[in-house]
This record gives structure tokens, sequence and C-alpha cells, in this order.
């Protein structure tokens, strides 16, 4: 078996082809929960792809989207649609795919955030990565909503030299279709 490698790549840089592969990938990973929104949220960001023996084994990306803390808009650099093939888990590419999305956050953003599956907890866990501990909303169409299903779920990450937000103030993340986190 050969090494894997990594490339990192914006969505205006994939081709049909590609983005199709990224596609059935998760689509397998996810075991059929993950939706066109879903896609649609990965897309517009910087992708991290795992390539092993010509094949895409594994796929993160990071996507710009602001989130208001204590008053201020913070450039949140969000990580979405990280995924190993079934067969391939447990081999570091996970890993692999996160120190390159943490790369892009800490060059580009504030702030990283994302929404944890069970799953994927320890992934994030072991990277340092921390459970927000405030509130949560969103800044809806119709104005702010709070999102509680997403308190314990939520992580974020801060580039060296950064500091967490203080919990006793909400994240108010900006509004997308679909699943807002």
């Amino acid at each position: 078996m050969s090494d894997a490698h990594t490339r990192l790549l914006h969505t205006s840089r994939l081709g049909p082809d590609a983005l199709a592969g990224i596609r059935a990938l998760l689509d397998r990973a996810f075991e059929g929960d993950f939706c066109d929104a879903d896609f649609e949220h990965a897309l517009g960001g910087m992708h991290a792809l795992v390539h092993r023996d010509g094949e895409l084994v594994a796929h993160g990306s990071v996507v710009q989207r602001r989130v208001v803390h204590h008053g201020r808009a913070l450039r949140t650099g969000y990580v979405e649609a990280v995924a190993v093939r079934a067969d391939r888990r447990r081999q570091g590419l996970g890993a692999r795919v996160m120190a390159a999305l943490e790369d892009v956050i800490a060059r580009a953003y504030d702030l990283g955030a994302l929404s944890a599956s069970d799953a994927g907890a320890a992934l994030y866990d072991a990277r340092g990565w921390t459970v927000w501990g405030g509130r949560i909303g969103t800044l809806a169409p119709p104005g702010p909503r709070a999102l509680p299903e997403e308190e314990g779920s939520t992580y974020l990450w801060v580039p060296d030299g950064g500091a967490l937000p203080h919990p006793a103030e909400g994240l108010w993340f900006d509004w997308r279709n679909g699943d807002v986190l």
C-alpha cells in the first residue's frame, strides 16, 4: 500500500469529476445521511483531499462563516464534510484532513468551528478542539433564533495566540439553508 497524499484545493479548482468523487465518498461515509444541502455547505472554500493508491479516501473542507460574539463579527473557518472511507478508518487520515484544514484556519480566520457527530467527536477532542459551553443561535431571516439542540456538539478551535470567545456571551452564526450548523 502506498503512502497517502494530501492536496489542498479551493472548490473553484475542482472539476465535475472531482466533485462527483467527493460527493460519492461523503454519501458512502455518512451511510445515506448526507443531503444536497449538506454538500452545498461544503462548497466555496478549501478542500483537504487525501488520496491513497490513486483513490480518494478522505475529505474535509473549510468555508467562511460569520459568527457574531459580544457585538463583533468573527471571521470563522467552519469545517464541513469530514469523512474517511470506511475501509481506511483508524489510519490517521482524518487527522491528516484536520491538520490541513487547521492550517487554513490559522492563516485566514479568527476562529475555527464545527458541529460534531458522536462518531467524530473523538477526533476533534484529540486535536484540541473545545466543546463550546455557551449559548448558540443563528441570525435567521425573521430575526435571531436560539439553537439549543446544537449546544454540546459545537466545537471551537483558535489559532496560536488567539483566545476562545467567552461562553457568557452567545455565538450567533450566519443563516444558511438546511442545517444551520
